[in-house]
Parts: C-alpha cells; structure tokens; sequence
C-alpha cells in the first residue's frame, strides 16, 4: 500500500514498474481516472451480487474466519506501534555498490515490509539530467496531457528518451534481475512465467512543485479492487485464498503462481493494468526528504493485505465516537443475514483505496511512512500488494 505526500512535493522523478506480460489497448485518460477520489466521480453502493459473493466466500468458514480476525487485530496493534515509532528507518535500505549481498542479509525484512531502497543505481549526474531533458520536452511541448489541468504534476509521458535511457541502464536492469529472482518464487513448475526475465511496464511520469497540494492521491493498492473478491479476477488464481479461508499466516505474497492467472481489470478500466506487476518503482530525478512530497507506504504488506480482504466481512457494534471502537470485542462478523454489498474502498474500473474511516485498524495516519530521504538515482521498489 503506498500514497503520495500531502506536504511538500519533490521536484521530479521517473516512475516505472517491472512486470511480466501484457496486452490491451485503453482510451486515452489521466491518473485521475484511475482512482475514485481523485476523478471527482460519485461512489455508488455495489450491486446485489456482491452481497452474493461475499456470503459464498465465508459460507461454511465463519468460525476460522472470526478467528483469524482476532488473531489479526491483535497483531496489527503491536506492529502498527513499532512502525510509528522507527518511521521512515523501518523501510529496508541498501546500496547498489553492494546490492545482492544487501539484499541476501536483508530478504526476510524486505519480504516483510514490501519495499526497498537501492541507493545509487544510477549515477546522481545523469539521474539529474533526465529532469532537465524532461522538462525541456514539456516546455517545447506544452499540450503534453497532464493532471490536474490547472497545475500539472502529472505527465501522460511514456516513451520520451530520458524514461528510455533509465529503463534501459544496465545497472537497474541488474536491479530488476534479481528483486524479481531472488525474492519472489513459484510454488508450481508448470507456471508459465520466468522470474528471470524482467519486462517494462511504461508508466507515466510525475514531476511536483515544492508545496504541492493538487495531487492528494491518499493511501491505495493498485492492480484492481474488487477484483480481490472476485472468482473471476484474483480467484481465478486463488491469490487470497488462504486469507479468505480464515488462515492469512499462511498466505505467500511472494508466490507467482497465482498471480499469473489472476485477473486484476474485470471492468476496462482506463487507470488499471492488465499485467502481473511484481514490482513497482520509482526511479528518482531530484532530492526529496520525508515529508517533502516523498512516497510514503504502509511497511505490513502481509498484514495490511489480509485486513482489506477480511474487513468487508465485518461491522463495529458501537460507533467511532466509542472509546473502545478499535477493541477485538467491538467486531462482530456480519454473517449471512447481515452481510452487505460493500467491499471498504473498492470501485469497479479504480484502484483499491484505504481510508481511516473505512480501514481504522490500519491507524494509516500512524503507519503510512514516508520513505527515507532519495537522491537522483535512488530507487524506491515496492510489491504489488
């Protein structure tokens, strides 16, 4: 889970993301449409059938899933308070002179937490003169779509030469190389998928002013929404299955198995992609501090990841004005009787988002963090979850 800074904005960076393969072809948009809150869009109740789904999910399973909650809930209080306090030091570092002996003594942390920082990949100089490449383009090009209309930060920018130039470099090739072999794995031989073989994924680019506050993007999780649910979208590939089963310990974020068959775009929407990202990054162009507009992310993949798959199933029995509205003893599971349509955060065609309101055990107000201090040519890795 990851969001921008409302604060204060870094002065560029290059985003890209690693994958596996891809095939669509989209209507034109810009990240606005990608998520809800930032499209402006009412959010209408989901239909019927998802109330449907839901009941089916949990059916014959409740007293394991009530279970895991609890055991959930309790765990999520103890590492939320180590997270709040380490902050941005929680989030793995290493350096690129030493990168696969770093990542060797740091594996189970950066399997824990979800991201990574690699110091150094390419050189600060020539990291630095991708900005100034780019903004000439844009300059010379003042029509290049970007969001929001009145104050870009935002490019539609794919293919210029400065995002091909970083693609390409041999270092953060060697980068991709090994997050995606050494970290991830596949539990089935027969999984069509080589994890020694990284793709690009062209994504857009982001260039903020210091002291933006246009784009408020909050915490989300890309690769779809309710999808996440869905038999036909991540269940195709029983990526959750173990979470929805009532036995989220056992659930392998790390396995890419799944995920391959796993449908993560049911509804064609403009902002989700329909590739199996096992990475997602960003390769930085500028100086940027924690509270300066950095990334921030939620460093309990595992834990966050099954809280969103479990939370739909589950009601407070008091309001959030109660002293005690966070107590285990304040949930109830809904049961079939009572079971709504709603999956918290979760539009069709958007990406996953997370509020306080919707995900209050998450304390995101606590737990989003922001990553350490990044020079040109630092890079910032995360999971897809």
């Amino acid at each position: 889970m990851l969001r921008a800074s409302l604060v204060r904005a870094p002065k560029g960076i290059i985003r890209r993301q690693m994958a596996t393969v891809s095939k669509s072809s989209k209507k034109e948009g810009d990240i606005s449409d990608a998520f809800t809150s930032l499209s402006g869009a009412k959010k209408e109740p989901l239909p019927d059938r998802f109330r449907e789904l839901k009941c089916e999910l949990v059916r014959g399973r409740e007293k394991e899933i009530t279970a895991s909650w609890s055991r959930l809930l309790r765990q999520l209080r103890k590492e939320n308070e180590i997270i709040a306090k380490k902050g941005p030091a929680v989030v793995p570092q290493v350096e690129y002179a030493d990168f696969e002996t770093g990542v060797d003594v740091m594996k189970e942390e950066i399997r824990k937490r979800g991201a990574v920082v690699i110091r150094g990949v390419i050189p600060e100089a020539e990291a630095r003169a991708y900005k100034d490449e780019i903004e000439e383009y844009v300059k010379k090009n003042p029509s290049t779509r970007a969001f929001p209309a009145h104050d870009p930060q935002v490019y539609e920018l794919y293919w210029s030469a400065p995002q091909l130039k970083a693609r390409a470099h041999p270092h953060f090739l060697r980068v991709q190389h090994h997050l995606m072999s050494f970290l991830w794995h596949s539990s089935s031989a027969d999984t069509p998928i080589f994890l020694d073989q990284p793709l690009s994924y062209a994504d857009r680019l982001r260039i903020r002013q210091p002291g933006d506050a246009s784009f408020a993007l909050g915490p989300h999780i890309d690769g779809g929404s309710v999808e996440r649910w869905e038999k036909e979208g991540y269940g195709r590939g029983g990526v959750y299955d173990k979470i929805l089963e009532g036995n989220w310990e056992e659930h392998d974020p790390w396995d890419a198995s799944g995920r391959v068959s796993a449908v993560n775009n049911l509804y064609d929407g403009l902002g989700p992609c329909s590739m199996f990202r096992m990475w997602q990054g960003w390769m930085s162009m500028s100086h940027t501090k924690p509270a300066e507009g950095t990334l921030l992310v939620n460093p309990l993949m595992k834990l966050s990841t099954a809280y969103v798959l479990l939370r739909p199933f589950f009601r407070s029995k008091r309001g959030r004005v109660s002293a005690n509205y966070l107590d285990e003893e304040n949930w109830e599971f809904m049961g079939v009787d009572g079971m709504t349509s709603e999956l918290q955060g979760a539009t069709p065609g958007t990406g996953q988002e997370c509020t306080d309101e919707l995900h209050p055990h998450l304390d995101l107000e606590r737990t989003m963090v922001h990553v350490p201090e990044i020079k040109p040519g630092d890079f910032v890795a995360w999971h897809c979850d």
